[in-house]
């Protein structure tokens, strides 16, 4: 296994460029199987959830090619039904191959799924909005065993206790496209990932109606076509890199960023301090002397991204006062505190909140990344800390950054990739 060594206290400068979205590409990936045309991608980021998509798509059937960042997408053999749990359970997103298998085929055996270690993620809401569609339904060995004689549209609800459900909705969209009849999808997810697929749907041949909204309206078509399409940049992406502006003091200008994705990270970083602006199509941040504490609560799109809250708190690690920040996606995904705390921050866990007290500094340690974002929390961490940081197991932060570490040289880090 790899493993990061950081010597911080560096300011980061220069122009660093966005990656398309990963969690964008990957149902996009997953709805290439909703035809036998080709389809092509643009704008795909390099990781390693990207490749096991990719090598699941295969085991469906389809002849995937990627040259640089361009991935073909042509499905060629539609007999296949099964998603293996070697897969499948390396992440999660690799379940939204159930809407497009049942739609497309009739059937579809894909195994529980699998991804970061940052709390309890039920499938309930998929099962609901596909028996809904006609579905028949049922768990076995660990596997969903999924079959129709033909889905027909319907009005289905995908609230659950944690708000909308981002690839339930995906899953459900999918599977709608081909569904005799209309489909509406209430409290859909709002999110840009949302919105980019049904884009892409659109571009193929559906019929999707109020994307980016709560509610989604579909007219089922017969067939989709292949399409090019550019996947949207990475918001997540550029909100760590705003993120890494900010600790260093430093003066980094994002390309590809979109704030519009971001406004609420953005109006979070005004109360702190801090001022985000796009000037000539770049993304530049400017601070103050010390930052401020707040209170931060994450929520579901258009509210403050769960997946930036790990590295918010890297940051309100070193503000004045104590700040508070409370997770209602996921509200045990806190595995960070702990490896923030080895580094001199004073974090205190209290059931979903997170109360931390604002230090003068960090200092370097040896840490632990547990999953996707707690691994670019950590590497923001090492960025300022004093002295040097090393972070195992950063095959996590592969899984999400295409080549994270040599964007960071580039501005100016001073960050080595290494073997165990």
């Amino acid at each position: 296994m790899d493993k990061f060594i950081i010597e911080g206290g560096r300011e980061l400068n220069g122009v660093v460029e966005i990656s398309g979205a990963k969690n964008a590409a990957l149902p996009l990936l997953a709805a290439t199987l909703l035809t036998t045309e080709p389809c092509t991608l643009r704008n795909v980021p390099d990781l390693r959830d990207i490749r096991t998509m990719t090598a699941l798509l295969g085991e469906l059937g389809a002849q995937v090619e990627r040259s640089g960042t361009e991935v073909r997408c042509h499905t060629q053999n539609e007999s296949l039904s099964e998603a293996p749990y070697d897969l499948v359970r390396q992440m999660r997103a690799s379940f939204c191959v159930l809407g497009p298998l049942l739609a497309r085929r009739g059937k579809a055996r894909v195994s529980l799924p699998g991804g970061c270690v940052i709390g309890l993620r039920p499938i309930d809401l998929h099962i609901k909005g596909l028996r809904a569609l006609g579905a028949e339904i049922k768990i076995e060995h660990g596997y969903i065993l999924a079959e129709t004689k033909g889905l027909r549209g319907a009005d289905i609800y995908l609230g659950g206790a944690f708000g909308s459900t981002v690839t339930g909705t995906a899953n459900v969209l999918m599977a709608a496209v081909l569904a005799e009849g209309i489909t509406t999808i209430e409290n859909a997810a709002c999110e840009p990932e949302i919105a980019d697929l049904a884009a892409f749907l659109n571009a193929m041949g559906a019929k999707i109606s109020g994307a980016g909204t709560p509610t989604l309206v579909i007219e089922g078509v017969k067939s989709l076509g292949g399409c090019d399409y550019e996947v949207v940049p990475d918001r997540i992406e550029a909100g760590t890199f705003i993120l890494a502006a900010l600790m260093t003091r430093g003066d980094i200008a994002i390309k590809g960023a979109r704030l519009g994705h971001l406004r609420a990270m953005v109006d979070k970083l005004a109360e702190i301090g801090a001022h985000v602006c796009e000037d000539d199509g770049l993304v530049r941040v400017r601070r103050g002397e010390r930052l401020a504490a707040t209170d931060a609560t994450t929520l579901p799109y258009p509210g403050f991204p769960t997946d930036l809250q790990a590295q918010l708190m890297a940051a309100l690690s070193l503000a004045d006062g104590i700040s508070v920040v409370t997770e209602k996606i996921y509200p045990d995904r806190f595995m960070h505190v702990a490896e923030l705390n080895r580094m001199g921050a004073q974090i205190r866990k209290e059931g979903p909140t997170a109360i931390i007290m604002g230090q003068s500094e960090l200092s370097g340690a040896q840490v632990m990344a547990s999953d996707l974002r707690a691994s670019a929390a950590l590497v923001l961490a090492g960025l300022v800390a004093k002295g040097s940081t090393e972070i195992l197991r950063v095959y996590h932060i592969d899984r999400g950054y295409d080549g994270i570490e040599k964007k960071l040289r580039a501005l100016g880090a001073v960050i080595e990739r290494v073997k165990e």
